[in-house]
């Protein structure tokens, strides 16, 4: 079967997004077009002010030069515009050709808002949206000297810190009464006024302009109230609006934007949108993060991979202006259901602003001091509970060892726009000697898109720095003997079919092809997990129930009597005493609710299983203990079905659980991985958060079998998505606990899970070594 045919309209940031992930997936199913309005390839959109502040040249905001577009066989055709989509013969139009499509992207962007306004067509009064409006910007510069920029957003506030760089005089028009008045209050507007006016900036607030006047160019606006502005260059930076004109003119869906739905499909058949020019549940998004997060689901739809959908994003700011250290994330409009904590500091002009709703977090100004900003947004992300007691600490600067960048996992995204993980940041770092976070930018393209990340690479940087930094570029790699960290052996395992331990080993040069104890244990549950059907681990031998066990070093045995809930019977008890002593056999130790024969010889192993005649639990490090329960007969009938469905099954890491009727007055629940509660006909699971040092509800249940489903579909799902030695709080932490629900309250997905489980406990049984 041949490739399908993709076009790409837009040659933006959001539809490159979604290409370089479509090649990343899998690069041979599509042959791939690009229809660009602008003469130039792909470049950062965002990073247009930081080119007319002087930080960077246009040449370092290019994303994706020529020969890339060559080397991965992708058609561009630069400044051509597609006028018409044609869905019924899936083709699309430009003045030079027409092209056939089985799939098409539009991303067609968003154009500025022009004020419709007398004069507004006069040569002087320009948008900020391309490299050629930056480009006559510059040019302006060098020849006039006034300049006034329409709209205090952000937009607005960054070009008219270019200009100020530029030696022009800059007034900032804007009609609502303070500044990014959607992004913060008014504190932290006018603390921002203020820093802005010091270096040199003008503010005409509640300003509605009326006209441009002038002759053929610009020379002067006129507001409603009468009153006028000299000046010799006029920026829009007064807002966007979608780019929708083709979708109309095509008869595709729109409001306010492309109507797309979760999969980013319109209501054409094989059309899709992403980016400004689409609208998600009445949404359309302006920032660099949800636009790319649209292309990376897409990417995975089109390439027919697993991925979830697209439920929308959480918005935050960070001001790239020089000097100054703003943050907002969320809601920042306090009402009658919110709650509100914050703290200003006159002197040292530090202002923080913490909005709460049901005790969860849903917005948060900073300004000054913005090093909670990373920390708060993934507390707004993940819905974290907030409880009075700690709601005052979120105001306090982080100490360098807790911070959140800290805290990432290296593994862990620092930078989504790039895909630049904690890991890459610190290897470039200590590797290349980076001092600071615009070498980081120009070595790894970290905080080189929107800027969001630039806040947790200047404290990942600091932490690098600090005396708490313990890590090194070795911690990257899967082991000490081998190069390749644990995401490239996995990838090797699967892209190269290798299915042994030997195998990898070789193929994968390792150092010493023996291994060493921490490798053979990660790459057997690796090996397990993508190849269950094999027998990797020679050490677990099953007949039945009745005759298993696993066989140590020396040759021996260890078998392990199944008591479920860590309950023993006197009968039972008094025949494993009885095997002990008529086989002479080694004293049996107690561990993990436990009882375990060791060292039982080869030639007794059947014999003494026979003897025995009781369901037998071949245990290892990476699985369930034995669940603690309670007394209650209903505690240990779940007790026992988890762990009958889970038995012989290797998990990620070994996992600790208890069932209980309920928490005894003033004592926390500790150390467990799992609590489930028992609570007046309903069951309450709790999942442990190393974090905080406590636990997190992860729902709560109405009934005996709801609870087996979920609690068997919770640790079927850790099976298949946690690396190997990462505890439940950890991944919990990683993946969230909103994403998790999601996941197994999807009741197709968590019968897909509970089969799996299933399917992989009797695929395990049948692995028999003799």
């Amino acid at each position: 079967m041949g490739k399908e045919k993709l076009i790409l309209i837009g040659n933006g940031m959001a539809g490159l997004k979604c290409i370089e992930q479509i090649l990343k997936e899998d690069s041979s199913l599509y042959h791939i077009t690009i229809f660009g309005s602008e003469p130039y390839t792909n470049y950062s959109r965002i990073m247009l002010s930081s080119v007319l502040q002087g930080n960077v040249s246009f040449n370092e905001i290019i994303l994706n030069d020529w020969d890339w577009y060559e080397r991965n066989e992708i058609t561009l055709y630069p400044n051509e515009t597609v006028h018409l989509i044609n869905s019924s013969n899936k083709t699309v139009s430009t003045s030079k050709r027409q092209i056939a499509y089985d799939k098409l992207i539009i991303a067609t962007g968003s154009v500025p808002f022009i004020l419709p306004v007398p004069g507004s067509n006069k040569e002087g009064v320009m948008a900020f949206r391309t490299i050629d409006d930056c480009k006559r910007m510059i040019d302006t510069a060098k020849s006039y000297k006034k300049a006034a920029v329409i709209g205090g957003g952000i937009l607005g506030l960054e070009a008219a810190r270019g200009l100020l760089n530029l030696g022009m005089e800059v007034s900032v028009i804007h009609l609502a009464d303070r500044l990014m008045n959607n992004q913060l209050d008014e504190k932290a507007a006018a603390m921002l006024q203020r820093v802005l006016t010091d270096q040199g900036m003008s503010f005409l607030l509640k300003k509605e302009t009326a006209e441009f006047i002038g002759k053929d160019r610009v020379e002067g606006i006129r507001f409603t109230d009468g009153s006028e502005l000299s000046t010799d260059l006029v920026v829009m930076a007064a807002g966007i609006k979608p780019n929708t004109e083709l979708a109309i003119n095509s008869g595709i869906q729109t409001n306010r934007g492309i109507v797309i739905n979760e999969w980013m499909e319109t209501n054409q058949k094989d059309i899709f949108a992403v980016g400004e020019c689409a609208e998600h549940k009445g949404i359309v998004y302006g920032l660099v993060k949800p636009l790319y997060e649209q292309g990376e689901i897409l990417a995975k739809y089109l390439c027919r991979k697993k991925t979830e959908p697209y439920t929308g994003s959480v918005l935050s700011t960070q001001l790239k202006v020089s000097g100054v250290d703003v943050f907002s994330v969320g809601n920042i409009n306090t009402s009658d259901d919110t709650t509100v904590i914050s703290a200003y500091d006159e002197v040292s002009c530090i202002y923080k602003k913490v909005l709460f709703k049901e005790n969860k977090v849903i917005g948060a100004v900073l300004f000054g001091e913005t090093s909670s900003g990373p920390r708060l947004l993934d507390i707004i992300k993940k819905k974290k509970f907030t409880p009075d007691k700690e709601k005052a600490n979120l105001l306090q600067p982080v100490n360098i060892e807790d911070s959140y960048a800290a805290c990432l996992k290296r593994d862990a995204h620092v930078c989504t726009c790039n895909n630049v993980t904690k890991g890459n940041i610190i290897d470039n770092v200590l590797s290349k000697d980076l001092q600071t976070v615009d070498e980081i930018k120009s070595c790894t393209k970290a905080s080189s898109s929107c800027g969001g990340c630039k806040p947790v690479v200047k404290e990942l940087l600091a932490y690098i720095r600090s005396d708490h930094f313990y890590e090194t570029t070795e911690e990257l790699r899967f082991c000490s003997c081998t190069e390749l960290s644990e995401d490239d052996v996995i990838s090797e395992i699967q892209t190269r079919n290798l299915s042994s331990i030997d195998t990898v080993r070789k193929e994968l040069r390792w150092k010493t092809l023996n291994g060493c104890p921490h490798c053979e244990a990660a790459l057997l549950y690796y090996l397990e997990m993508i190849y269950p059907e094999n027998n990797h681990d020679q050490q677990f031998i099953y007949v039945d129930e009745n005759i298993n066990a696993t066989k140590q070093h020396n040759g021996s045995y260890t078998i392990i009597p199944q008591l479920y809930g860590g309950t023993v019977t006197g009968e039972q008890l008094l025949k494993i005493s009885e095997v002990v002593l008529n086989n002479q056999l080694s004293p049996a130790k107690i561990k993990d609710n436990r009882i375990i024969l060791h060292d039982v010889p080869e030639r007794k192993f059947i014999s003494v299983c026979k003897e025995l005649n009781m369901k037998l639990f071949s245990f290892t490090d990476n699985m369930i203990k034995s669940v603690e329960v309670d007394t209650s007969p209903s505690a240990l009938s779940l007790a026992t079905f988890i762990e009958e469905k889970t038995e012989y099954l290797k998990m990620p890491c070994r996992i600790d659980m208890e069932i209980i009727d309920s928490v005894p007055s003033g004592q926390a629940m500790i150390s467990k991985d799992i609590y489930i509660i028992s609570a007046n006909d309903f069951w309450e699971i709790y999942v442990y958060d190393p974090s905080v040092y406590s636990h997190n509800l992860l729902t709560v249940t109405r009934s005996l079998k709801d609870t087996q489903k979920i609690v068997l579909s919770f640790i079927q799902y850790y099976r298949q998505s946690a690396s190997f030695n990462e505890s439940i709080g950890n991944w919990a932490n990683r993946v969230g606990l909103v994403h998790i629900r999601e996941a197994l309250f999807n009741k197709e997905l968590q019968n897909l899970l509970l089969a799996r489980l299933m399917e992989d406990q009797s695929i395990r049984k049948k692995k028999t070594v003799k």
